[in-house]
């Protein structure tokens, strides 16, 4: 048995029931996805299964953006979506990173307009800090990984 009187901060309220926990996470994966899969996804093949949004402004999106994704800032979501978007493909949404929201709001109005969706978490933020290749108005660009959100030798292996 969790003791719950414990004044370790952690432990002050008792983690949930197993099954509670194996559901809400469930449910979590059901709604998020991280960068290294999304960029996983995109470089198996042809065709991902699924398209990246970038919700952010035009300068943002100049600034720099996740090759292929589709430029649809989350406010024209309501009247651009079904000219950009195709409804029987999942959506991949994505702003800045994870201080941001825009991502959030984004997924919320495609899913209330009847789009399958999940947000990447870290947002365009963690693709560059991974060292992933990126786009801006000037063409390609990359930079180092950074050594605290990725190994050096490669993949976190989770």
């Amino acid at each position: 048995m969790i003791n719950t009187t414990s004044e370790n901060p952690v432990l002050r309220v008792a983690p949930a029931a197993p099954a509670e926990a194996a559901a809400y996470f469930r449910a979590a994966l059901a709604f998020h996805t991280d960068v290294s899969d999304v960029a996983a996804g995109l470089e198996a093949g042809d065709d991902p299964g699924f398209v990246v949004v970038d919700c952010r402004s035009a300068e943002s999106w100049d600034q720099g953006h996740v090759p292929g994704a589709v430029h649809l800032p989350t406010a024209l979501v309501p009247e651009q979506a079904g000219q950009l978007l195709d409804p029987s493909v999942p959506v991949v949404t994505y702003c800045w990173g994870p201080g941001c929201n825009g991502a959030t709001r984004a997924a919320l109005a495609l899913a209330e307009l009847g789009y399958h969706v999940k947000e990447m978490l870290g947002g365009f933020e963690y693709w560059a800090r991974e060292g992933l290749a990126y786009e801006t108005w000037q063409g390609p660009a990359r930079q180092d990984a950074d050594p605290l959100t990725i190994p050096v030798a490669g993949a976190c292996g989770c």
